[in-house]
């Protein structure tokens, strides 16, 4: 019985969830939702298609830009006027490197993690 227990708790790692969310000395706040908001807009060209895809209003989307954009030394987000012409937005070489960073700090702290996640999971398993 002991062991059909460890192995489901093994099993429950794999839909664990880690979610980290950075705090740095400047004041910037990054966590998943603004890194999701930068990779959509990188995948759309649009802050308004990546709130949709996102279901955030644009509003919303925005200020999360702007926010990022004040915090950072340089825009994370660059815009072109809309009308006829069409609008857009880009990432900068900052916003692209704060995805990638933050990706990075993702899979570092998620590896350091799972042996403790396991050990939590088998102390869940055996109540």
């Amino acid at each position: 019985m002991a062991k059909q227990k460890a192995k489901s708790a093994d099993k429950a790692n794999a839909g664990d969830r880690l979610s980290i969310r950075l705090d740095l000395a400047s004041g910037a706040r990054i966590g998943p939702g603004k890194v999701a908001v930068l990779e959509e807009i990188a995948r759309s060209g649009s802050i308004s298609a990546a709130g949709r895809a996102l279901r955030m209003s644009y509003r919303r989307t925005w200020e999360l830009v702007e926010e990022l954009n004040r915090s950072f030394g340089s825009p994370v987000v660059e815009t072109a006027a809309g009308g006829s012409g069409g609008g857009g937005a880009v990432l900068t070489r900052a916003g692209k490197v704060l995805i990638e960073r933050y990706r990075a700090i993702e899979v570092d702290t998620a590896l350091a993690a799972r042996k403790h996640l396991l050990a939590l999971n088998r102390a869940c398993a055996d109540k």
